[in-house]
């Protein structure tokens, strides 16, 4: 047990904003005016100008709750702590302004976005001002006292589950990242062979007339350096970054002309577009191609609302290739996240030196831009 305490205190802080957030800043706002209208409005108030104070020093730490979690709680409940030690010293019931229920988004901010010291810290702080409280005779009853709990801790319990679901979508991504990059691994597999299989071959040509014919051994030593060359490009642009452990099955290629036939699949609301010299790419971006383009007339078949148009353009320049996939079909929900499939492609279009880019457009629709270099990445 005590290991998995020492486990969980070095657990990382989540990925926070590094500034505060317009949100922070619009919820530090509502607290200082709210508790300013409440302090100057409200009747039977003890202590005015210390209670506007502290509401307004409360409501002013929201802005942090996110950029600096643990501060922004500890300042915010030492002043919750202070107004309930004056009021003891003071015999004067409770006062502590409406308003300050605002800082029960800094639990929340805190199990969101905090380390696993800095939430041991934070809620060690609240059980403190909860304790306080009830020894100060703020709660009445047991029923009070277990309500206040539940009230304390039910923002800590919604900030641990957002932060799980986010960490369940990150391992989600990472994970169809790493299938994308095994996925290459065997395509990389399988173009290395062809190369080698056209070595060995060039080789035992050049080995059979070497004493013959002294051209041709030259040419198929030529043919052999070629293919040696292709054989390394391949290998130096993506073997670094790719691991797979598990035999590679050799598959059949798919090529950047075989679109043509995804598009025509696709149905009749789809067209395809050609421009450009598509000979002589990269095997590896001739893959990316076909998959992207796949995986992008998928997406338009399935998540397009009321397309009737899908247009395809693939076009060759001097040095890239350019894959366009556009609709006319209206948002829906599974197209405000990125899904698996995408970010698949967008990692792969990267490890070959490129880029994709998708989204809606000004005017309507949704857009998959992939631009490739015709040689794929370079070392």
């Amino acid at each position: 047990m005590w290991r998995e305490l020492r486990a969980h205190l070095r657990e990382p802080a989540s990925a926070r904003p590094r500034r505060p957030s317009t949100l922070d800043a619009v919820l530090a706002l509502a607290g200082i005016g709210l508790a300013l209208l409440e302090g100057t409005t409200r009747d039977g108030l003890a202590l005015r100008p210390l209670q506007i104070a502290v509401g307004v020093g409360m409501g002013a730490t929201l802005r942090w709750r996110t950029t600096a979690p643990l501060p922004a709680l500890l300042v915010a409940f030492a002043l919750a702590n202070l107004l309930t030690l004056v009021g003891n010293v003071l015999a004067l019931p409770e006062l502590g302004l409406s308003s300050s229920a605002l800082v029960l988004l800094h639990v929340y901010s805190l199990l969101r976005h905090g380390s696993g010291r800095e939430v041991a810290i934070g809620l060690g702080a609240v059980l403190a001002t909860y304790v306080g409280a009830a020894v100060a005779g703020e709660m009445h009853g047991l029923k009070e006292g277990i309500g206040a709990l539940v009230v304390l801790l039910f923002p800590a319990a919604l900030g641990v589950a957002v932060r799980f679901r986010d960490i369940a979508h990150r391992r989600d991504v990472e994970h169809a990242q790493l299938r994308e990059r095994q996925m290459l691994a065997r395509e990389l597999h399988d173009t290395v062979a062809h190369h080698v299989s056209a070595i060995v071959i060039q080789a035992q040509a050049a080995r059979a007339v070497s004493s013959t014919r002294p051209d041709a051994a030259a040419a198929a030593l030529l043919a052999i350096e070629g293919e040696a060359l292709r054989s390394l490009a391949e290998l130096r642009a993506l073997v670094g970054a790719l691991r797979d452990d598990d035999a590679a099955a050799l598959t059949p290629q798919a090529r950047a002309h075989a679109i043509e036939e995804l598009v025509r699949e696709a149905g009749a609301r789809a067209t395809f577009e050609r421009a450009g010299d598509l000979e002589h790419l990269a095997p590896a971006v001739e893959l990316a191609l076909h998959r992207i383009a796949r995986e992008s007339l998928h997406n338009a078949l399935q998540h397009a609302r009321g397309a009737t148009r899908i247009d395809v353009r693939l076009v060759a320049e001097s040095d890239s290739v350019r894959l366009t996939v556009r609709d006319d079909g209206a948002a829906s929900p599974a197209r405000g996240r990125a899904g698996f499939g995408l970010i698949g492609m967008k990692e792969r279009a990267t490890l070959l030196g490129g880029s994709l880019e998708a989204g809606p457009m000004p005017a309507g629709g949704w857009q998959v831009l992939a631009v490739l270099p015709r040689g794929g990445a370079r070392a």
